[in-house]
């Protein structure tokens, strides 16, 4: 008898959460499209789950493990389909705020002619409020709003070369840095990031000390000093719009495909 695959998130090397290890942050992302169930991370039957909605995931929301965590802190058991997708139209910057869970998280910004590998998540709705919820969509002192970006602004092709008509993705409220010239700043990964910012900033490192780990460890222990931070990237101009920001339209929050939603109908 064939001895059946281990498919948990450890052996696959996909357990850690960025929220519990942040100079990790984003974490890391599976190889494949698959299905998150709990622990596990299980073959896909299929790209397309006509009654989800389409999330495009560009930092934690790509690593099972984050993705994992930030279910059960809601109490949902239920899988969520993580399919990988190419995408262009969309590039990953770095957010202009600093997170209470101790790290600088990426955003999504506009990128016409840029093409990258990101996932798509295949929420249901309860799964879709609890992501609103860890993002701060309902919040008014929330750091993203949720917004639908459309074919063909936005091209996103699964691996069977079908495309969808569009998918949400988090745009950040504060905009997000640039690299001095007024372009969206790349995200290099955490601690690269940190020490980076940490170099350039007198302010920043006043606030946070000297190290990524110092940063870390006492964002997560402040989240006045968070809002500290993020002041003082508006404050200093190390702040941009992310060009998406024309997406985000006023609307009610609630299940997808019905009058209370962000969302167009579901496809």
């Amino acid at each position: 008898m064939p001895v059946e695959e281990d498919r948990t998130l450890r052996t696959l090397g996909l357990d850690k959460a960025p929220r519990e290890h942040p100079l990790l942050y984003p974490g890391a992302w599976p190889r494949e499209s698959g299905l998150l169930d709990g622990e596990r991370f299980l073959p896909l039957d299929r790209l397309v789950h006509e009654d989800r909605a389409p999330v495009l995931a560009v930092g934690s929301n790509a690593c099972p493990g984050q993705l994992r965590l930030k279910m059960a802190e809601s109490g949902i058991i239920t899988p969520v389909p993580m399919v990988r997708a190419r995408v262009t139209g969309v590039g990953i910057g770095v957010s202009a705020h600093v997170s209470r869970m101790g790290y600088v998280s990426n955003s999504p910004v506009a990128a016409p002619h840029g093409e990258r590998e990101l996932f798509v998540l295949w929420l249901d709705a309860r799964q879709l409020r609890a992501i609103d919820a860890s993002e701060g969509v309902p919040r008014a002192d929330g750091n993203f709003h949720r917004a639908w970006l459309p074919a063909p602004d936005v091209r996103i092709e699964l691996a069977d070369g079908s495309a969808l008509p569009g998918a949400y993705v988090y745009v950040n409220r504060h905009g997000v840095l640039h690299d001095g010239d007024g372009r969206p700043r790349p995200h290099p990964g955490q601690r690269a990031l940190l020490t980076g910012l940490l170099a350039d900033s007198p302010g920043l490192r006043e606030l946070f000390g000297d190290s990524p780990e110092e940063f870390c460890a006492r964002a997560r222990a402040d989240l006045g000093l968070c809002a500290r931070g993020t002041r003082l990237f508006a404050g200093q101009g190390m702040a941009t719009a992310c060009g998406l920001e024309r997406y985000v339209v006023s609307q009610q929050y609630g299940s997808p495909g019905t009058g209370a939603s962000l969302a167009p109908p579901l496809m």
